[in-house]
């Protein structure tokens, strides 16, 4: 199968009774796509009342992608399987990430998207219906570890909910082998980012209410902006490697122990 695809077209295992290794069987029998899929009067392993129920099912995911309708597949993706989604939503998905100050409390979001990067600070735009408005435009969300942090903070603390699918690299780039925090991960994949924006956003925060001076602000944006910007480059590299790893043609002798299942 050629790499890097629009993997969600090739993706098998949001149906019934479908794991990773009953969907390489299906793409080493050259059933590679749903339209493969739905074009095969018979398909080996499948029975033909089973195949008329899948063939349905991929007819309503064909046409929730014709809609644009990401929402479909939450539910029938696994969290782990989210990353699939990315390729064919990539121009109307956003990057976040947050930063807090000393209490815990989210005081910066930063968004990014193909367009533009946008900053709602706490005291200035960082509301609930701005941020919510915000996050309503784009199809994919795509957060380092927001599983765990971000977006249960937002959630308590501004009422946030997100009702499109969620990336969450930090899982993703465990199994792949890149571990640590984001800044690790960076540095794993060789990405560079300016020495001054290595220090500590909480000090900086604090910094800025103790002077006033708006330079701390600046500096505390220009390190999210680097946060959210990067989150780009590691999504594309996840996906690239997701994809070669997937679609490989041997089926590990132990998939439960391969470290792309681990997630």
């Amino acid at each position: 199968m050629e790499q890097y695809q629009l993997m969600i077209r090739h993706s098998f295992i949001f149906l019934e009774r479908i794991g990773s290794r009953k969907e390489r069987q299906l793409w080493s029998q050259g059933i590679q796509s749903w339209q493969d899929f739905l074009k095969a009067q018979t398909i080996k392993g499948i029975p033909a009342i089973k195949k008329q129920y899948y063939d349905r099912k991929l007819r309503e995911s064909q046409q929730a992608l014709a809609e644009d309708n990401s929402s479909f597949f939450i539910g029938k993706l696994k969290p782990k399987e989210m990353w699939r989604l990315y390729h064919y939503f990539k121009e109307e998905c956003c990057f976040l990430d947050g930063e807090i100050d000393s209490s815990g409390r989210v005081i910066l979001v930063g968004l990014s998207s193909e367009q533009q990067t946008k900053h709602f600070v706490c005291g200035a735009n960082l509301e609930q219906l701005l941020l919510q408005k915000e996050l309503e435009k784009y199809k994919l969300l795509i957060t380092f570890n927001g599983s765990s942090f971000d977006l249960p903070k937002l959630k308590k603390q501004y009422g946030i909910t997100i009702g499109i699918p969620h990336i969450d690299l930090k899982p993703l780039c465990i199994n792949l082998g890149l571990k640590g925090g984001l800044k690790e991960v960076e540095k794993g994949l060789h990405l560079q980012r300016p020495t001054h924006l290595y220090g500590n956003p909480v000090q900086l925060w604090k910094a800025f209410h103790a002077s006033g001076d708006k330079e701390y602000l600046e500096l505390l944006i220009e390190y999210n902006r680097e946060d959210t910007e990067n989150l780009k480059w590691i999504m594309d590299h996840i996906y690239k490697r997701m994809c070669t790893e997937r679609t490989s043609t041997e089926i590990p002798k132990n998939e439960k122990n391969h470290p792309i299942y681990r997630q």
